[in-house]
Parts: C-alpha cells; sequence; structure tokens
C-alpha cells in the first residue's frame, strides 16, 4: 500500500490547485482593466470638462457624473464609439478620402512613416489570403522536434541557388503584437490550415483554444520521376 501524502505535500497540492483555479481570473482581470483604462485614458481628456461642466451646474443632481468610475465608464464608451465610427468611414468614400489624407500627412514624417507604413503593410497581408502559400504555418524553434506557430508575410529567393525562402512573423503569447521575424526554407515549413482568427485565438489563449489534431512535420517531397 503507498504511503499517504503528508501534510506537506496536501498543502502543496491545495496551493497548486488553488492557483490554477485563481490565474486565469486574475488574467482576465488584468486584461479587462488595461483595455478598461486604456480606452478610457484615450477619451477622458476630451470629455472630463464637459462631465465637470455639466455637474457644476446642477451638483444635487449630476454630481455623480465626476466620480472616477462613471468617467473611466463614459471615456471608454466614447472612445469605443469612436472606433466603430472609424470603421463605418473606412468603408464610405468619405472616410477612404480622409484615411488617404492622413496617410499623405505621415508620410512627410520620417520616423512615423516607418512605424506606420510597416504596421499597415503587416496588418493588410494578415487579412488578405497569400498566393500559393499557406498564411499560418509551422517551423522548428528551438530545434527540429519543436515547433512555433507563425505568418508567412512574404516568400523570396535565395541568390544563387534560387531556393524559395519565407518571411515568418512569429508573434509572442499572450501578445501577438509582439514578436521577431525568421527567415526559412520553403521546405522546412509545415503548413496548416488554420485561419488568422484561429492562430490568433491559439496564441491568445496560450494554447488553450486549439484543434484536437494539428500537423508536426513537413510535407514530404513529391517523388522524383525517372527520366
Amino acid at each position: 500500500m503507498s504511503a499517504s501524502p503528508s501534510f506537506g505535500q496536501r498543502l502543496q497540492r491545495l496551493f497548486l490547485t488553488g492557483l490554477l483555479t485563481l490565474l486565469p481570473l486574475w488574467l482576465t482581470w488584468v486584461v479587462v482593466k488595461f483595455v478598461f483604462v486604456l480606452l478610457g485614458g484615450l477619451s477622458q481628456p476630451l470629455i472630463e470638462p464637459g462631465l465637470q461642466g455639466i455637474a457644476a451646474g446642477n451638483p444635487r443632481t449630476f454630481g455623480w457624473l465626476v466620480e472616477p468610475w462613471v468617467k473611466n465608464a463614459i471615456a471608454m464608451v466614447a472612445t469605443v464609439g469612436a472606433i466603430l465610427l472609424a470603421g463605418w468611414l473606412a468603408r464610405r468614400v468619405v472616410g477612404q478620402t480622409l484615411l488617404r489624407w492622413f496617410e499623405a500627412l505621415v508620410a512627410r514624417i520620417p520616423l512615423a512613416s516607418t512605424i506606420y507604413g510597416s504596421a499597415r503593410k503587416l496588418l493588410d497581408i494578415l487579412q488578405t489570403k497569400p498566393d500559393g502559400t499557406q498564411r499560418v504555418v509551422l517551423i522548428d524553434f528551438p530545434h527540429n522536434e519543436m515547433k512555433t506557430l507563425g505568418f508567412v508575410t512574404r516568400v523570396m529567393r535565395e541568390i544563387g541557388t534560387g531556393r524559395e525562402l519565407a518571411a515568418v512573423y512569429v508573434p509572442t503569447t499572450p501578445n501577438p503584437t509582439s514578436g521577431y521575424l525568421e527567415i526559412v526554407p520553403m521546405e522546412k515549413i509545415t503548413p496548416t490550415d488554420w485561419t488568422v482568427d484561429q492562430a490568433m485565438s491559439f496564441i491568445i489563449s496560450g494554447g488553450a483554444v486549439a484543434p484536437d489534431s494539428i500537423p508536426f512535420a513537413p510535407p514530404s517531397p513529391p517523388p522524383a520521376t525517372a527520366s
């Protein structure tokens, strides 16, 4: 018969169980708080004077408008509304005209033009389907017995040999906006049938949201035909 766990072992198991139970809740709170503060902070300087003016005019009725949580909530709603308005305008002629005017203005600023142009190109690539190459792939990292998820952004050719090389953007978990770039031979790439949305869910969730099966080895090269 196996010996019963000691008090220390039981305490350790309880601690790990409690930690694994509370960690997802804590991460959810951190993300929600970050988004709430970020979105609220963008509009708060614009709406705060108006709220203070309304509250000062009738403090008994509208004094609650200057409460910090109320200002943050209204600012967040205003920011979300501005984002939705930008999306709506981007689908209209007037919005596209304004966007081209803004891009022309940014192009005149050296550092800003580089950052904006690179980010815009990356987002455009991820939103469109590639030609002949699967967008979401797996590459060897840090060795050939381990894989990481990446997005093919461009296919090039090696000087001299003409071998196809893929520029693969590898995002980090859980923040896919940061990452690094790998140049990988096409024969070393493992294609997947994932969409960009599925890949983003996989990355942000730390692998918790994933299909039951995925490819791991690169496809075998076609057999050589006898001459």
